[in-house]
């Protein structure tokens, strides 16, 4: 599976053969065919398991981070999105480029996983805008904008090349992009009575 994280990323699902899976991960072809029948059955395997772990820790984020302030509750959630993506770079990068195509497999995942995650996002961030109390705020709009924040490294991977796969790790990155989506919450909060002194254990996980 994680050779075949490798390849995807590199070459693109279809130009992907199982057999250059077999020799990456050094195993005969046979048994891939036995445990996943199939190319379409590995990638299959692979996003459920990605996306299965990801929504496990979006949910024990919600649970652990109940007693918060909504505004670091918001910021936690950030953190753990980023952080998970972040370890799982080229992995994500693939699913976010496969994502943006059009198949049955992509509408089960947006049915499945997807309209999950939004579920939870969109929550977490509008309880915390709401608290402020600033009813000037089109928090629809701004979710929109959040969400572009939170998938554009992997989703335009290519224009963050040169600033994602630096000489520092990948959890440096993680950091400096959770911290700079936090001060653009507290800019939107600014004005409204809210505490917008973040939690330093918050900005580095």
């Amino acid at each position: 599976m994680e050779a075949a994280c490798r390849l995807f990323y590199a070459k693109g699902y279809h130009g992907t053969s199982v057999r250059d899976i077999a020799h990456s991960a050094s195993v005969n072809v046979s048994l891939i065919n036995y445990y996943f029948n199939s190319k379409q059955g590995l990638l299959e395997s692979i996003v459920t398991n990605y996306y299965e772990q990801y929504m496990t820790v979006l949910e024990e984020t919600m649970t652990t981070t109940e007693a918060l302030p909504k505004i670091d509750r918001l910021k936690q959630m950030i953190a753990t999105i980023i952080h998970y993506k972040q370890e799982q770079h080229q992995f994500t990068c693939f699913i976010h480029r496969e994502l943006s195509l059009d198949s049955i497999f992509v509408r089960e995942m947006m049915v499945t996983y997807l309209a999950k995650e939004n579920y939870l996002i969109n929550s977490v961030f509008k309880e915390a805008l709401r608290d402020s109390g600033n009813t000037k705020l089109d928090l629809q709009f701004l979710y929109v904008q959040l969400k572009g924040l939170l998938n554009s490294p992997y989703s335009s991977a290519n224009e963050w090349k040169t600033l994602v796969n630096w000489n520092q790790s990948q959890d440096f990155f993680a950091k400096k992009y959770v911290h700079l989506i936090c001060h653009w919450i507290d800019h939107l909060s600014e004005g409204t009575g809210m505490d917008k002194k973040s939690n330093p254990s918050i900005l580095s996980r």
